[in-house]
């Protein structure tokens, strides 16, 4: 189980999308993280850092409460294995 985990995180790591807007240019990856936000060609890599940082910190407090409702994944899927 934990190799297949490994290996899907891989393959999200390589899904990339890329949107602009009103001189804005955002790129995110599949593993939901920014790769780079760029307004009207200015790369903005502080703002992407500070991003990055909350986004990884609100995802780990997100999976330690669904650990502590119920031991995570498992417990939603009615402990399939």
């Amino acid at each position: 189980m934990r190799k297949k985990a490994i290996e899907l995180q891989k393959e999200l790591e390589k899904i990339v999308e890329t949107v602009e807007k009103r001189g804005w240019t955002v790129s995110v990856t599949g593993d939901q993280k920014i790769r780079y936000i760029k307004r009207d060609g200015e790369d903005l890599n502080d703002l992407v850092e500070a991003i990055n940082e909350a986004m990884k910190k609100v995802q780990k407090e997100s999976a330690k409460k669904m650990m502590e409702m119920g031991g995570g994944l498992s417990g939603l899927l009615g402990g399939m294995k």
